[in-house]
C-alpha cells in the first residue's frame, strides 16, 4: 500500500507546476489582499516591507515586497515563482509551505504580494 502513495506525490507536484495562473480579477486580488492580512503580515508587515512584528525575531528577514520585482531574491518577480515559494515555502528560512489554501487562493496571494511591489521605471 506504500509504493502507490509514493507515486501519487510526484504526480501531483508535477500536476501543480504545469498549472496555469487564474486571469487576475479585482475579486481575485481582493481574495488575495484578504489572505494576505491574515496570514502574511505578522512577518511580512502591512505594507509588505518585510518589517512585521514575527519576522523581527527570525533568522532571515522576511521578503521586502516592496522593492522592484527584478529585486525579488527568490522569484525575481515571476509569477509561477512567487505561487511556488506560496506554496512549497523556502526550505531552511520562516517561509513556510501555504498548502492550507487551494489553488486559487494561492494564485490570489500570488497576485496581491506582486502588488506591493514598486513598478519598474518608465522607458523615455
Amino acid at each position: 500500500m506504500v509504493g502507490p502513495l509514493f507515486l501519487l506525490v510526484p504526480l501531483g507536484a508535477a500536476l501543480e507546476k504545469d498549472q496555469k495562473p487564474p486571469k487576475k480579477t479585482p475579486e481575485l486580488l481582493t481574495q488575495g489582499k484578504k489572505i494576505y492580512e491574515q496570514t502574511c503580515t505578522p512577518c511580512h508587515g502591512p505594507k509588505g516591507d518585510g518589517k512585521g512584528p514575527a519576522g523581527a525575531v527570525l533568522k532571515e528577514t522576511p521578503s521586502d515586497f516592496t522593492k522592484p520585482l527584478k529585486e525579488w531574491p527568490h522569484t525575481k518577480g515571476d509569477l509561477g515563482k512567487v505561487f511556488g515559494v506560496i506554496s512549497k515555502g523556502i526550505p531552511n528560512s520562516g517561509m513556510v509551505a501555504w498548502t492550507q489554501y487551494s489553488e486559487q487562493e494561492r494564485w490570489a496571494l500570488a497576485y496581491a504580494v506582486m502588488e506591493f511591489a514598486v513598478p519598474p521605471p518608465k522607458k523615455k
